[in-house]
């Protein structure tokens, strides 16, 4: 058959979608064509290329395939993936630019394309609501994790503490923050010996298109990676205590599965789509009560038996999701298409 897939998302830096466009895209090669957008094509120039130059770029009866939750409005004959609808729900997170641009473009792109692909029931859920989009029109298709580079044998980094608590994620106002680090101050000033040699460990860094936070200044045992590259990732996950997700919403919940993967514990938020993509493999607590997530900590840390138990259920979990079922999936609502 004769499909395209919108390339706009490889220029830029990996986050989850662009993993998910990479993951997917490998495994669909060999039926799908490429088309990427001219170096230098990104932000506005990016959205302009999109829109304008890539319909004229198809072939005719070509589907094309829109990873990364954008697409040009001009092709009906459209498979789009549409991660999560913040920018639509919760305006606030994002700057004004962006959150307009994307209250502009969603509702109508959802209502013109053939399908709208979606990692979870609950952004399927969200859609149904705010759209009213036909059932025939929605696929749920969930992320993977990749098992042969996401395992708890990775190498830990050597630069770390011995023992850490880790959040990986954009420095946004959805990922709550905030939630961990009161948790953390609270715990930090705990003198059990235990919560004195744990650190907290916060990957990742702010970008342009949310709303900018204001975190406190230097705190006792708190590490800032910034962003770390993806060749590390598995070894920081392998290497923590506890994996913490304190989001207000996601989508799907790709980076508490890598974690499971990985063999470490994880606690997040009943947020979202995250007790859907977690199942029993996690311990969950309310992101608007900073007090559940240290309590949680406290019992974790204190608990190696516990632990153990939340890797064995974690890495079970992560085993449900590959990026080859997928691509499987995914191509079957491709070809639906024809």
């Amino acid at each position: 058959m004769n499909a395209a897939a919108n390339g706009r998302f490889l220029s830029r830096r990996m986050t989850g979608v662009e993993r998910y466009g990479r993951e997917l895209v490998q495994r669909l090669h060999p039926n799908l064509r490429v088309i990427s957008a001219p170096t230098g094509q990104s932000g506005f120039a990016g959205h302009l290329w999109e829109q304008f130059s890539l319909p004229g770029l198809l072939r005719t009866d070509e589907v094309l395939w829109s990873p990364a939750n954008t697409g040009p409005l001009a092709v009906r004959n459209q498979v789009l993936s549409l991660h999560d609808l913040s920018a639509l729900e919760h305006p606030e997170w994002y700057s004004p630019l962006f959150g307009a641009w994307y209250r502009l473009l969603i509702p109508l792109l959802v209502r013109r394309v053939k399908r709208v692909v979606v990692p979870s029931r609950f952004v399927r859920m969200q859609l149904q609501k705010r759209f009213s989009l036909p059932d025939s029109t929605l696929s749920v298709v969930p992320g993977g994790v990749d098992r042969r580079r996401f395992w708890p044998g990775s190498t830990r980094l050597a630069h770390l503490p011995e023992r850490y608590i880790l959040f990986v994620g954009s420095l946004q106002p959805r990922k709550n923050l905030q939630a961990l680090l009161q948790a953390w101050e609270a715990l930090s000033q705990d003198p059990k010996a235990a919560f004195q040699e744990t650190h907290l460990v916060i990957a990742g860094e702010t970008e342009s298109v949310f709303r900018r936070e204001s975190f406190p200044g230097p705190m006792k045992r708190v590490h800032w990676l910034c962003y770390v590259p993806e060749s590390d990732l598995p070894g920081l996950y392998a290497g923590a205590d506890v994996f913490v997700m304190p989001s207000l919403e996601e989508g799907f919940g790709l980076t508490i599965l890598e974690a499971m993967a990985c063999g470490t514990a994880v606690i997040a938020s009943q947020a979202g789509a995250l007790p859907e993509a977690a199942g029993e493999a996690a311990l969950f607590f309310d992101p608007a009560e900073p007090g559940e997530l240290q309590a949680l900590l406290e019992q974790v840390l204190n608990d190696q038996s516990l632990r153990t138990a939340l890797t064995k259920k974690g890495l079970h979990q992560a085993a449900n999701y590959s990026w080859e079922r997928a691509a499987h999936a995914l191509w079957g609502v491709i070809e639906s298409c024809q």
